[in-house]
Parts: structure tokens; C-alpha cells; sequence
């Protein structure tokens, strides 16, 4: 081997060393700030920024005692690839990441991770187009998880003309995140982008309480791993999941979650507190009975009959499933948690309670024993629920006791969950298929 081949292989191996340090140190970099609260008390939540901020100053320095002049293009493409990770660590989009990155896939255009960086570079920045073909372009060189979890999101959020066009992506990014589960079981943000995916099926497709189970089973292996227990994202989309599942409590106590690990974060505090009001307002409403007075209460109890039951009039219905299902009338009061069989409750609507959410539709029903409970009426059209006064039966409810305290406030009330209205009989009338969403 003569002197150039030797000073050659010694400049190779030399390279090669100094880019192990700057993979090491950019790693180091994103590990600090994904597992910042394994480290620091929850308390030191509002530093986080500013101390990753100061992190990433003291990684560009290495990159800086660095000359990438000399090397070949694919390890200079790896030399800007790292340099645009690292800049953009931060949550706010980077100039220096945006343009160190095309540098990277300009130089190797084979590179897929500095693609699917760039794509995130531009997706910070609202370019939203370019983003996608960043993702496509890299999935179309080799299936990866990142790019099929990114796809699934950008799918889900694009702006279309119509609900079957919606719906159409809304199953698109289902698959797509199903299938970045699948490449990787144990990757936390995958799972994490799963369960928004299934919560996007739920509010676009259909309001069914399987799909948010689904959407939890999938947090919950998000949540297993330390950088998703600690993702502020991740509990405040457990907790929406949660609030439509009705599990208030647990739902607070997430957004609450969100709040501690984002501070500067507004949605999870704004959500909470529109929650708050919700059962406050819930609360208030069925103990007074929909704020009315005497004389009016008087007369809805007074005209309220059997005959209202309309279809279950003669103590039976055909179910979903198309089974013949015996009914006998009962109080609210008598009502068990979980599906009451072979139940059916008759009441009248007292008021609608406020919610700054669309879904669920939220009344309050008072049977004849004067027992007042609420209903939430979830895959209803907008402006199709019921008004105070009407009449309202409902077979084999399924109803839930709400108990718990909050802020030292005790919330207590009753509520029956209604996702399929078109089994509910309204002035003696089943509800039409014109009222679903």
C-alpha cells in the first residue's frame, strides 16, 4: 500500500470517528428532551424549552470544529442530515434545519431519514404540500414507520369538498397508522398517532364507543413507554377519548396531565375548563329540574302516558340484531349501571344542557316519579336533537352513574348514553333516519 492509499484509509477512518461523535451527540440531544421529565420535577415543567434551547447550542458547536469540505457526498449528506436533526429539536420551525436538510438529500437523494426531516422542517411552517411529497417521496424509496405515521396524520387533516372524501381519508390514515404499528410494536408515537387516528374515525365516520375504546387500548401502549408517558400530547388526546367516553374524572385529571407537562400550552387548559362548565352546568340543570317552575313541571308530569311509548306501547321491540325483545316500563330511579335489559324509561324533556362541543347532544329527562337524569345523544344531526317538552322513550338504556370530586366539588347525577337514536321513540314517534348525522 503506498503513502497515498494509507493516507487516505486514515482520513476515512478519521471521518468516520468524527461522524459516530456528532450521530452520538444529536442522539444525546433528542434523548435529553424526550426524557427531560425522567430527570426533572414536573415543576421545572416551564424550563424545558430554554434548557433544550441551550442543549442544542452546545451540539452545533461540534458541528462547528467540523470541515465537511472534503468528504464525499453521501458523507456530507449524512453531515448535514444530522446538522438539520439537530436544529430542529425544537417544536418551532428552523431556517438552519430547513436548509441544512436540503443540502442532505440534494447531496444523496436516497437518504430517506433526511427526507422525512425536511418534511417535518416544512410541515412547522404550514407547507403542507411540500411536506407530503417529503413523506411519499421517502416511503416510495423504502417503507418506513415515520413516513407512514406523518402520511397518516397529513392524510386525516387535508381539506376536502366533501364528507364522503373526509371519510375516504379519514380510513386512509387509519390504514397508514396501522401499518406504522406494525413495522415497529414498540415505537410510543406510532401508537400515539393510532389512537388519533381512531379518535378521527369516531367524530367523522361514526360515533361508535368501540372505536374510542380502540383509541385507548392504543394510548395506553403509547403511555407504556417512558417518552410517550411524558408526551403532553398524548394525555390531552386521552383525554378527549376519555370526555366521550364519559369518564369525567379521568378526563380532567388528563387534561390536567397535558397542562403540567406544556405549561405554555392553552388547548388542554381552555378543554378542562369547558369540561368544568359542561358538569357544572350538567349539575345544576338536573337539580333544579331545568331551572322551571312548579306550575310547568306540574303539567309535564301530568301528561306524561304510556301511550308515548309509542312502538314499545305493547312491551315490545325488535332489536338491532332483529330479535323480539321484551320491555316493561321503569322508573329512572330503579336504573342499574350498564345496559338495563328488557327496560324501557318514558320521560319528558325539562331543558338541553350547553355544551361547546356539538357532539354529544345533552338533555335532561323527568320520568313521572318526578327523577331526573341526563341523556347524551351521540351520531344525531345538528340542530335534529329534542325540545323541552317533548316526549321521550328509550329501550334498554344504558346508564352510568356519575360520582366523583373534582377541585373540592362533588359531581353526582345519573346520565343515559343513547349512540344509536334511531331506537329512541320521541312523541310517539321512532326517530327518522333524516336525524342522523
Amino acid at each position: 500500500m503506498d503513502k497515498k492509499e494509507k493516507h487516505d484509509d486514515s482520513s476515512s477512518n478519521k471521518i468516520q470517528e468524527e461522524m459516530c461523535v456528532l450521530e452520538d451527540n444529536v442522539k444525546k440531544l433528542y434523548e435529553f428532551r424526550d426524557h427531560y421529565f425522567e430527570h426533572h420535577a414536573i415543576e421545572e415543567a416551564a424550563l424545558k424549552d430554554q434548557r433544550v434551547q441551550d442543549k442544542l447550542q452546545e451540539t452545533i458547536r461540534h458541528f462547528h470544529n467540523f470541515d465537511c469540505s472534503k468528504m464525499k457526498p453521501e458523507a456530507r449528506a449524512r453531515y448535514y442530515y444530522l446538522l438539520g436533526r439537530a436544529h430542529d429539536v425544537l417544536s418551532s420551525h428552523s431556517p438552519e434545519a430547513e436548509t441544512a436538510l436540503a443540502k442532505a438529500v440534494k447531496l444523496d437523494p436516497q437518504l430517506v431519514e433526511a427526507w422525512n426531516q425536511l418534511g417535518e422542517t416544512y410541515w412547522k411552517r404550514n407547507n403542507v404540500k411540500e411536506a407530503r411529497n417529503c413523506f411519499q417521496g421517502a416511503l416510495n424509496k423504502k417503507k418506513n414507520m415515520v413516513s407512514l405515521r406523518n402520511l397518516s396524520i397529513l392524510v386525516r387533516q387535508e381539506h376536502v369538498a366533501t364528507h364522503e372524501e373526509k371519510v375516504k381519508n379519514i380510513e386512509e390514515g387509519l390504514e397508514l397508522a396501522r401499518q406504522a404499528v406494525e413495522m415497529e410494536a414498540s415505537d410510543p408515537e406510532s401508537w400515539m398517532v393510532l389512537g388519533n387516528a381512531y379518535l378521527a374515525t369516531f367524530f367523522t365516520v361514526q360515533q361508535n364507543p368501540r372505536t374510542l375504546k380502540l383509541a385507548m387500548a392504543a394510548y395506553k401502549r403509547a403511555e407504556a413507554d417512558a417518552v410517550g408517558k411524558n408526551n403532553p400530547d398524548l394525555h390531552y388526546n386521552k383525554a378527549v377519548a376519555l370526555k366521550f367516553e364519559e369518564e369525567y374524572a379521568s378526563a380532567l385529571e388528563e387534561f390536567a396531565r397535558a397542562c403540567e407537562l406544556n405549561p405554555s400550552w392553552d388547548t388542554p387548559s381552555s378543554q378542562q375548563q369547558q369540561l368544568i362548565q359542561y358538569l357544572d352546568s350538567t349539575m345544576d340543570l338536573v337539580q333544579s329540574r331545568g331551572r322551571l317552575k312548579a306550575k310547568k313541571l306540574q303539567a309535564f308530569l301530568q301528561s306524561i302516558e304510556t301511550k308515548q311509548l309509542g312502538p314499545y306501547e305493547g312491551g315490545q321491540y325488535t332489536a338491532p340484531n332483529g330479535l323480539s325483545v321484551k320491555l316493561r316500563l321503569q322508573p329512572l330511579s330503579s336504573l342499574q349501571t350498564g345496559i338495563n335489559c328488557e327496560v324501557v324509561v318514558l320521560g319528558k324533556v325539562i331543558c338541553s344542557v350547553r355544551n361547546d362541543d356539538s357532539v354529544p347532544f345533552t338533555f335532561c329527562l323527568m320520568d313521572k316519579d318526578k327523577s331526573v337524569c341526563t341523556v347524551t345523544v351521540y351520531n344525531i344531526a345538528s340542530g335534529k336533537g329534542v325540545i323541552i317538552g317533548d316526549s321521550v322513550a328509550i329501550p334498554e338504556p344504558f346508564v352510568t352513574h356519575v360520582s366523583f370530586t373534582y377541585n373540592s366539588k362533588k359531581y353526582s347525577f345519573t346520565s343515559i348514553r343513547v349512540d344509536n337514536p334511531l331506537v329512541m321513540v320521541v312523541n310517539c314517534k321512532k326517530v327518522g333516519r333524516d336525524k342522523l348525522a
